[in-house]
């Protein structure tokens, strides 16, 4: 019996309304994929650069677990490789393009291709990583939904006008009127 290791294709785009370097940054940030990944049991960062992302990252989802390791070349804020160095896949590359639409939007691009190494791991494994690849831009999008937005540049750094009374100030009051004085009290 002869069994074809299925090749897998992705290409996902969508339109955020989110700066292009906070997407990057929420992508490129693998340490935080278990806080809102399911399928991702835990991530590491191993090295970081301002040219290089390198982490391993546990799938554990629905019955399939296995670790990946990547090393991935990233140009801020605008393009992220994904290379595999270690995982039960024979091929698992890809990349994110980001392009900024304005400054408060950008558009992401994400294409990855990915065969698995053996035919019994792609029967197991296969559907449920296909899930993974299929749904991974709508994940990021919905985590960056929950996020605050960060204040542009230009805000913080124009100066403001003083803040306005939302009511007229109380008119003066007249000094109050002289009284019976105290005479000061001493202390031995």
């Amino acid at each position: 019996m002869c069994f074809n290791v299925a090749r897998m294709e992705v290409h996902k785009t969508a339109l955020v309304d989110h700066p292009v370097e906070s997407m990057f940054d929420l992508i490129e940030a693998a340490e935080n994929y278990p806080q809102f990944l399911p399928w991702c049991a835990s991530a590491v960062i191993l090295e970081r650069t301002d040219t290089i992302v390198a982490a391993r990252v546990v799938v554990n989802y629905h019955g399939a677990k296995f670790t990946l390791v990547t090393r991935n070349p990233k140009r801020r804020p605008e393009w992220m490789a994904i290379d595999m160095e270690q995982g039960p896949f024979r091929r698992f590359a890809g990349n994110w393009h980001l392009s900024p639409l304005g400054a408060d939007g950008c558009k992401i691009e994400f294409r990855l291709h990915y065969d698995f190494a053996s035919p019994v791991l792609a029967r197991v494994a296969g559907p449920v990583f296909d899930r993974i690849a299929n749904t991974l831009v709508d994940a990021f999008v919905t985590r960056a939904s929950t996020l605050p937005r960060p204040v542009p540049p230009a805000a913080i750094a124009a100066p403001t006008a003083p803040a306005q009374p939302l009511r007229p100030p109380p008119p003066e009051l007249p000094p109050p009127e002289p009284g019976p004085q105290t005479p000061p009290t001493t202390q031995d």
